[in-house]
């Protein structure tokens, strides 16, 4: 991961490796409070705890090449160390960042026109008459990926990071700024859509 350079400051590299070794053994919440004074190699012990999470739920929210992905984590760190002071310790760094890199790809997405350009990377379901058991299976997940691709930002969002993620609703609710009530009603409509559009393709 690139480090955040600051005016004044130039850290021997053998020094800042060190002190990111020393880090690992800290809990995510004393590595964010580091990070909120400024120390880089905080972020990279954060960094090298997170990122594949990161990168899985970022890959899961907007269908891109891994090149673009990998721009968006490190932007999510970096947005994460800036940040770090506002975090309030009522939930779990892991929602934290979940948050942070939701924003991102909203950010994102706003300003980008490739939007939905990912969608013919979604391989076709292999075609049988009548179809096996796996071959069921393999058009039920080509309908998922297609269904929740075309969800609303806000549905998606939520429906990755409750559902496939496994954050608990109140962490996902702070951590997307939003109320308990908010996000439950989002959910049940994400559910609902990827629901029939599973079952529609089925008749």
């Amino acid at each position: 991961m690139t480090r955040p350079e600051r005016a004044g400051q130039i850290v021997p590299l053998r020094r800042v490796e060190e002190r990111r070794a020393a880090s690992s053994d800290l809990s995510d919440e004393a590595l964010l409070a580091a990070c909120g004074v400024g120390d880089t190699a905080a972020l990279g012990a954060l960094f090298d705890r997170h990122h594949e999470a990161i990168y899985r739920l970022i890959s899961r929210l907007l269908r891109t090449d891994a090149s673009e992905i990998d721009d968006l984590v490190q932007q999510t760190f970096l947005a994460a160390w800036r940040a770090a002071k506002k975090f309030s310790s009522r939930g779990a760094v892991r929602s934290y960042l979940f948050g942070i890199a939701a924003n991102t790809v909203r950010h994102h997405i706003r300003s980008s026109v490739r939007r939905r350009a990912a969608l013919a990377d979604i391989p076709p379901p292999p075609a049988a008459h009548p179809p096996d058991a796996a071959t069921a299976r393999a058009q039920e997940l080509h309908r998922l990926a297609i269904a929740l691709e075309q969800l609303p930002d806000d549905l998606r969002i939520v429906y990755v990071m409750c559902e496939l993620e496994e954050v608990p609703g109140v962490e996902a609710a702070r951590a997307l700024g939003l109320r308990a009530g908010t996000l439950g009603r989002r959910l049940h409509e994400a559910r609902r859509a990827l629901r029939e559009a599973i079952e529609g393709g089925t008749r």
